[in-house]
């Protein structure tokens, strides 16, 4: 055999090595080599294109398949719906409903995609996605880019036939998935298209949310105050209920971390209203606010702020719905999220369920699988047999 012979050979063999390697760790989900060699060239990539990236990785098969049971720790039970575990994918990683079974198979216990608008609209102008890498937070004015209804329906459909006929057994996760609606930025019927979203997507996901707090949209934040958000609930509550499919979706309000207290009175005011109450709220969207402690070139983009600064925030507003609600409406917690701790922090606060995105873009795939770890560990220091137990502690420790 020749030297040539003898060096192709040998590149080959260290070529394939060194890619069964690399698919080994990546598909394994193995922490330290996303660290190193995964997350490094996305975050050479601008934010908007990593995120896509991300997307498309997810909707291809192209994530770490899950490797770690839940434990019956994690197991709750909400709006009568199983989840094996409490810790979900925030919307707006998922816009467009391409990735949901991907991202499930990584391990989330429920994945929320949307928001989605009943027109295909394109959004904001680009650039307008920032990396705050030294706090580890992202501004985002998105602006509720969209492929409309009829693109997520036909995704969402599909997916369910294929769930419905066993037919993809072994490649969907069948996972909890929700739904959540915007409307279109120039729509002269808001409410109007918050039903819209209701009729055609409303049997095709385990839960609907009303997404009213975005800060990109012109006006939607105002849809918050206490007639305009009655009035919206009263009309999605009567599209809901007219659905053909049985059980009919939960109505979840996505609401601002931006309140007064006079704002949040009015929230609670509204959504326990026994003529049409919802079934719980998500707590909370980015914050237009820039705390004090932002260090990054990007700090006074114009935009909605995510991440490690909205973690206490976020908190202290599930905190304070958890208390104005009497505890009677599940929450969703998300804003900062990024650690078992962090998660059990928002569900002693009151969240029956919590939610992250930013953590995910900059610590990758096996965040999820270290966050239900370290939640399990919690909960079993602190003597909880189940997440549901430990759901508003604080308040009970507060009482007595």
């Amino acid at each position: 055999m020749s030297n040539r012979v003898k060096l192709r050979s040998f590149t080959i063999i260290v070529t394939g090595g060194t890619a069964a390697f690399a698919a080994y760790n990546l598909f394994s989900g193995n922490e330290k080599f996303h660290r190193q060699f995964v997350m490094p060239p996305m975050q050479m990539l601008s934010a908007e294109r990593a995120h896509v990236l991300g997307v498309k990785m997810a909707a291809w098969g192209l994530v770490p398949r899950k490797r770690f049971n839940d434990p019956p720790t994690l197991h709750t039970k909400v709006w009568n719906r199983e989840f094996s575990n409490p810790i979900g994918l925030a919307a707006g990683f998922d816009k467009h409903a391409e990735a949901m079974d991907g991202m499930l198979r990584m391990g989330f216990g429920f994945v929320e995609v949307g928001s989605i608008t009943p027109e295909p609209q394109d959004g904001n102008p680009k650039p307008r996605v920032f990396r705050l890498k030294e706090d580890k937070a992202i501004i985002n004015r998105y602006g509720f880019n969209s492929e409309g209804h009829e693109c997520a329906y036909q995704r969402l459909k599909q997916r369910a036939d294929k769930l419905k006929s066993k037919e993809q057994e072994e490649s969907s996760s069948n996972g909890i998935v929700g739904i959540n609606l915007g409307k279109n930025k120039t729509s002269p019927d808001p409410v109007g298209d918050y039903v819209k979203g209701v009729h055609c997507l409303g049997c095709l996901g385990d839960y609907l949310v009303i997404n009213v707090s975005s800060p990109n949209t012109p006006g939607l934040r105002e849809m918050q105050g206490r007639e305009q958000l009655a009035q919206l609930i009263d009309k999605v509550i009567e599209a809901r209920d007219s659905l053909p499919c049985t059980p009919k979706p939960p109505l979840v309000v996505k609401i601002a971390p931006d309140l007064t207290e006079k704002d949040k009175e009015d929230i609670a005011a509204v959504v326990l209203r026994k003529q049409s109450s919802i079934d719980g709220l998500t707590i909370s969207n980015t914050t237009v606010s820039r705390p004090d402690s932002l260090n990054s070139k990007h700090k006074s983009e114009i935009g909605g702020l995510s991440g490690q600064p909205l973690q206490q925030m976020s908190t202290e507003t599930v905190r304070d719905m958890y208390r104005l609600t009497q505890g009677q409406l599940p929450i969703i917690g998300v804003g900062g999220v990024n650690s078992g701790q962090s998660a059990y922090d928002k569900i002693k606060a009151g969240a029956s369920l919590v939610q992250l995105y930013t953590s995910l873009a900059y610590e990758g795939s096996p965040l999820v699988t270290r966050i239900k770890r370290e939640l399990d560990e919690i909960l079993r220091a602190d003597g909880y047999k189940s997440v549901s137990e430990a759901v508003g502690a604080d308040h009970r420790s507060d009482a007595s």
